[in-house]
């Protein structure tokens, strides 16, 4: 494969369309969707639930199942559309030089293998070593993501390990073909504080070590600020604003972007009532053709309801989707 170095843009999404067609109608759950990821870059996608953060991911690695169907645009990884590649060449790249971490681990990791034993599978698929070395290799991953005793660990089960270890096993069954770019999905949601920060700790290690790209999908916007140098705010399947993570907090300029980083608590900061952005997220059933944040906005005028705001730079690297973006 072509050196690394000569893509300083190891990934791009081009205009990205994902559909469910369902019995109750059309459900864009990625709705042209473009954003680049750097080689050794960390970019947050952040968003509500259900507003297309994951489905994005799983286009990436083209594991959307029906009735989910990729509709349209491009995803450039290192000058190749994976849109248009064969299988058999996409799972070289899926698991090789794209890797992924899924939110659930004990849903993730087959109960009935050791976790060597899947760490192990993925080696001997890709890298092409035999048992005895492949074996080897998961020990490795499993002391790089700080698990002691990784001699034993290796021939537990996942149910013998805890919530925080089976996180580790899937960051180095992730890391275990020294991919290019990581998937890491909601990578801390299933586990307490301090082992959020050690996992976080472990994923920002791993990044400098290796040079790792990491595409993070979170709702946490605390972790963002901690681990993202960009981040991506989807809303409902488009992407409404984008920048580098100290712009896009200094400097929010979308109102869902606004309204995220004021729901979050402040430490020290004693508060009656935590904020939260009035409204619901429309229905993703044959959305109407306008701005999608239209009936929660505080700044919502007649041009709101009548069409929809296409991504703008306003600064540097940062643009955003809002007709009064100066106001917010």
């Amino acid at each position: 494969m072509e050196n690394l170095a000569q893509f300083e843009e190891l990934l791009e999404f081009k205009n990205l369309r994902t559909y469910f067609h369902t019995e109750a109608g059309l459900v864009k759950a990625v709705n042209d969707v473009s954003f680049k990821i750097k080689s050794g870059e960390v970019v947050g996608v952040v968003g509500e639930s259900g507003c297309g953060k994951s489905v994005t991911a799983m286009s990436l690695m083209r594991l959307v199942s029906s009735p989910g169907k990729i509709e349209g645009g491009e995803i450039i990884f290192e000058g190749k559309n994976l849109l248009e590649l064969p299988e058999g060449e996409m799972r070289s790249i899926r698991g090789n030089d794209i890797a992924m971490i899924f939110q659930e681990p004990m849903t993730s990791l087959n109960p009935v293998f050791t976790v060597g034993k899947q760490i192990m599978e993925a080696v001997m698929l890709h890298r092409k070593v035999n048992k005895k070395e492949a074996r080897k290799v998961a020990v490795e991953m499993i002391d790089l993501v700080g698990i002691p005793d990784a001699e034993r660990v290796v021939d537990r089960y996942p149910h013998e390990l805890s919530g925080g270890m089976r996180q580790r096993i899937m960051i180095a069954m992730a890391l275990s073909c020294n991919p290019k770019l990581l998937i890491a999905d909601e990578p801390t949601t299933a586990l307490d504080v301090t082992i959020q920060a050690q996992i976080l700790d472990l994923m920002r290690g791993i990044k400098d070590k290796l040079n790792t790209s990491i595409m993070l999908i979170t709702h946490d916007l605390g972790v963002v600020a901690e681990m993202a140098d960009y981040v991506v705010v989807m809303y409902a399947g488009k992407v409404i604003e984008e920048g580098p993570v100290d712009v896009i907090f200094k400097n929010p300029s979308h109102p869902y972007t606004v309204g995220l980083l004021k729901s979050k608590p402040i430490l020290n900061q004693v508060q009656d009532r935590l904020y939260s952005i009035p409204g619901q997220v429309p229905s993703p059933i044959n959305m109407p053709d306008n701005c999608y944040f239209s009936g929660r906005c505080e700044y919502c005028f007649d041009k709101c309801k009548e069409g929809q705001p296409t991504l703008k730079l306003i600064e540097p690297g940062h643009k955003v989707s809002c007709w009064k973006y100066e106001e917010v």
